[in-house]
C-alpha cells in the first residue's frame, strides 16, 4: 500500500474548487431551501452520509461529482427524521441507481476539510457518517447531474485521482475497516 503523500490534499485538492456549476446545478431539498431562504449564504452545519462501497476484490467505488469534478465516495444530506443508514441507501440509489447493503459504520467525520464555500456564496460544514457497503442489485449508472462518472479503485490507485479534501482522511480508515470486516 502506498501512503497518501502528506502534501497531497493541499497540493492536489482545492476545496472548494472554483467552478460556475458548483452548487448551482445540484438539487436542494425543500428543507434546505427553506433554511437558505431564512439565513442566506451563512454557514450551515449539515449532517450527511457517505457510502464506501466495496466489491469482492476489495476495490472502492468512487464517483466523480458533477458540481466540482472531483472524485469521492457517493453520498449526500440526511433529511429531517431520516436515519443516516437510510440516507446513504437513498443517496446511492438516486445518484447511481444501485441498491446497497449497509455492512457497518466506519466512522463519523468532520472538521475544516469538510467545509465548502460555493460560488453562489453558500457555506456548508459537513459532518459525515461513513458506512461500509456492498452492492445488492444494479450496476452503477451515474445520474448525470450529481454524479457524472464512477470507477472502481484500489487503495494504491485512489491517490492518483483528484479528490475532495476529505477523501485522504477517510479512505485509509475505510480500506482498513473493509479488510477487517469483509466476509
Amino acid at each position: 500500500m502506498r501512503p497518501w503523500p502528506r502534501s497531497w490534499a493541499s497540493s492536489r485538492c482545492s476545496w472548494p474548487v472554483p467552478t460556475a456549476r458548483c452548487g448551482a446545478d445540484m438539487p436542494m431539498s425543500p428543507f434546505l431551501a427553506r433554511l437558505r431562504e431564512k439565513i442566506g449564504s451563512e454557514l450551515l452545519m449539515l449532517p450527511s452520509a457517505s457510502g464506501f462501497v466495496f466489491d469482492d476484490a476489495g476495490r472502492l467505488l468512487v464517483a466523480r461529482h458533477g458540481d466540482v469534478g472531483l472524485w469521492a465516495a457517493p453520498g449526500g444530506g440526511i433529511d429531517p427524521d431520516e436515519r443516516p443508514q437510510d440516507a446513504v441507501a437513498r443517496e446511492l440509489h438516486e445518484e447511481l441507481g444501485i441498491e446497497i447493503a449497509v455492512r457497518g459504520l466506519i466512522g463519523v467525520y468532520g472538521g475544516p476539510e469538510f467545509r465548502a464555500r460555493y460560488p453562489n456564496g453558500h457555506q456548508c460544514a459537513y459532518v459525515i457518517a461513513v458506512y461500509g457497503c456492498t452492492i445488492v442489485s444494479g450496476v452503477p449508472e451515474p445520474d448525470g447531474a450529481e454524479i457524472t462518472g464512477y470507477r472502481w479503485v484500489t487503495e494504491d490507485e485512489l491517490p492518483e485521482l483528484p479528490t475532495t479534501t476529505w477523501m485522504p482522511l477517510v479512505a485509509p480508515e475505510a480500506f482498513t475497516w473493509w479488510r477487517e470486516h469483509a466476509r
